[in-house]
C-alpha cells in the first residue's frame, strides 16, 4: 500500500512539473499580432480613391463606370470611392458640401446616381475582377441628418447642452457623434453591415477612425466577418488599429519624411529611421498604405508636383517597393497638376501622361514578384549598406526565390556609389530599361539626379 501511495505522489509530482514546463513554454512563445485572417485578393493588391464628384464632368456613378476597364488594365485591384451619401445642406461649405457631412446613412447622394446605379457599379467591378469599398464617416454626422431629431442623446454636447462639432477642429458642417451610447454604435454596425449585405460591397475606409474607440471597431469587423470576408482601411496611424479590426491604416509618416528628402531638402535620414520602424516596430501582417496623394494633401497640402518636385518619380517608386500597399488618387495616372476644390465642382482633365506607365509598371511587379506583397506574403526590407549614406536608399527585399533590389537617389546630383552587395550577388534585370546588371560585391553604380533602379529576379 505505502509503495502505491509513493507512486502516486510522485505521479503527481511529475505531472505538475510538466504542466508547469508546458505551461513556461506557452507563455514564451512568439504570438502573432493580427488576430484575423486577410481576405485572400488582398495579398498583392494594390489600391486607388475615387473622387466621384470631380472624375467626370457628370459627376455620377454611370460616368465613372466607363473608367473601369481602363483601371483594370492600369493594375488596380481595389477601388476605393469617397463617401457616397447624402450630403447636409445645413451650415454646409461651399455650392456642394463636402462628402463627409452625412445626411443618410441609408441612402445615395442623387448628385452620383441611385441605388440601383451603385448596385450596377459594384457589379460591374466586381465582374472586372476587381473589388470595392466605401468611404465611411462614423465619427460625426450632417447637422440635419434625422438623427439629430429622433435621437439626440446620441451626440456629443457642449458646455451649453448643445451638438458640437468634433471638439478642437473647425468642421462647423458636422456634429459629432457620442460613442458612450451602446444603441448609437448598434445603429452604425446595422447601417455598415447593410451595404455590404444589400450591395455586396468588399469593405469600407474609414474616416478618422481613430477619434472612435478601438473596440467599437473590434466589434464591426467581427459581425461584417459573419457576411463575408471584408476589407478594412482605417484612416489612421497606429498598431492598435491591426489587432481586430483593419487590415490596413495609412502610411502618413513616409509621406512626411518623402517630402523631408526631397523638397523640404533635409536629406534621407527620416527615410531610414521610418524603414528601421517598420521593419522593427509594426505588425508582421498589418498592411500599410503607401501614397504620394490622397483626397486629403490633394486638396489641402497641394499636388504631388508640389511635394515632392523633381523628386516626385523617385517618390512614387519608393512607396511601390517599401513594405505597403500602393494608393494612386484619382487623376494622378494623367499627371494631375492642380488642388480639387473640396466643396464645388472641380472636374479632373484627362490626358495622357507619363506617370500612367510608371504606376502600370510598379503595379505590374508587384502582382508578378512575391517579395512585394503585402504583409507576411512578401519580403522583409533589409538594408544594403553603401558608401553615399546620405543620399542613397539601397535596400533588397526577397520571399520564395522572388527578388527585388530598389537603389533611389535622393539627391539632385550625379552620384556614384558603391554597394556592400556581397550578400546579393547575382544577375538581375532593371525594371524600367531591362538592362542586366551582374552583382559580384561591392559594386559600382552611377544615378542620375533623382535616379532609381528597381533590380529584379
Amino acid at each position: 500500500m505505502r509503495k502505491i501511495i509513493v507512486f502516486a505522489f510522485l505521479s503527481i509530482i511529475i505531472g505538475c512539473k510538466k504542466s508547469e514546463n508546458n505551461s513556461t513554454e506557452n507563455k514564451y512563445q512568439p504570438k502573432k499580432y493580427v488576430e484575423f485572417k486577410h481576405p485572400e485578393w488582398t495579398k498583392s493588391a494594390t489600391i486607388y480613391e475615387v473622387n466621384v464628384r470631380q472624375y467626370t464632368n457628370e459627376g455620377t456613378f454611370k460616368a465613372f463606370e466607363s473608367h473601369l476597364p481602363r483601371l483594370k488594365k492600369l493594375g488596380v485591384d481595389i477601388i476605393w470611392l469617397m463617401p457616397i451619401h447624402p450630403i447636409g445642406k445645413e451650415k454646409r461649405k461651399g455650392t456642394l458640401g463636402s462628402e463627409y457631412s452625412v445626411k443618410d446613412y441609408y441612402d445615395i447622394n442623387p448628385e452620383y446616381g441611385n441605388k440601383a446605379d451603385f448596385k450596377r457599379l459594384v457589379d460591374k467591378i466586381h465582374s472586372l475582377g476587381m473589388h470595392v469599398i466605401i468611404d465611411w464617416v462614423a465619427n460625426h454626422s450632417a447637422w440635419d441628418n434625422e438623427l439629430t431629431k429622433t435621437h439626440p442623446d446620441w451626440y456629443t454636447k457642449n458646455k451649453d447642452g448643445n451638438f458640437q462639432p468634433t471638439p478642437w477642429y473647425d468642421w462647423d458642417d458636422v456634429v459629432d457623434f457620442d460613442y458612450e451610447n451602446p444603441e448609437m454604435r448598434k445603429y452604425m454596425t446595422d447601417a455598415m453591415k447593410f451595404w455590404v449585405k444589400d450591395f455586396n460591397i468588399d469593405g469600407y475606409r474609414c474616416d478618422v477612425a481613430g477619434f472612435i474607440p478601438v473596440d467599437f471597431w473590434d466589434n464591426v469587423r467581427s459581425e461584417l466577418d459573419q457576411i463575408k470576408p471584408v476589407f478594412m482601411l482605417a484612416e489612421w496611424e497606429s498598431r492598435d488599429m491591426h489587432k481586430k479590426a483593419f487590415d490596413m491604416t495609412y502610411s502618413w509618416t513616409l509621406f512626411d519624411k518623402l517630402k523631408d528628402a526631397t523638397t523640404n531638402n533635409k536629406g534621407i535620414g527620416g527615410l531610414v529611421e521610418y524603414m528601421a520602424h517598420d521593419q522593427g516596430a509594426f505588425p508582421k501582417d498589418g498592411y500599410r498604405m503607401t501614397f504620394t496623394d490622397n483626397h486629403d494633401m490633394n486638396s489641402w497640402n497641394g499636388t504631388p508636383f508640389k511635394n515632392f518636385g523633381k523628386g516626385l518619380e523617385a517618390a512614387i517608386v519608393f512607396t511601390n517597393v517599401v513594405n505597403g500597399m500602393p494608393l494612386i488618387y484619382s487623376g494622378q495616372e494623367a499627371g494631375l497638376n492642380k488642388s480639387l476644390k473640396f466643396f464645388d465642382k472641380d472636374s479632373i482633365e484627362w490626358k495622357e501622361h507619363p506617370h500612367a506607365k510608371l504606376f502600370n509598371t510598379l503595379f505590374t511587379l508587384k502582382h508578378q514578384n512575391q517579395a512585394l506583397w503585402n504583409g507576411e506574403n512578401g519580403g522583409a526590407m533589409v538594408r544594403i549598406y553603401n558608401d553615399k549614406m546620405d543620399k542613397i536608399v539601397s535596400f533588397s527585399r526577397e520571399k520564395n526565390g522572388n527578388k527585388v533590389i530598389p537603389i533611389i537617389n535622393f539627391s539632385d546630383e550625379v552620384t556614384t556609389v558603391v554597394l556592400n552587395s556581397k550578400y546579393e550577388k547575382g544577375t538581375y534585370r532593371d525594371l524600367f530599361t531591362g538592362k542586366e546588371y551582374v552583382f559580384k560585391g561591392d559594386d559600382n553604380l552611377t544615378l542620375n539626379p533623382w535616379g532609381y533602379l528597381v533590380l529584379v529576379k
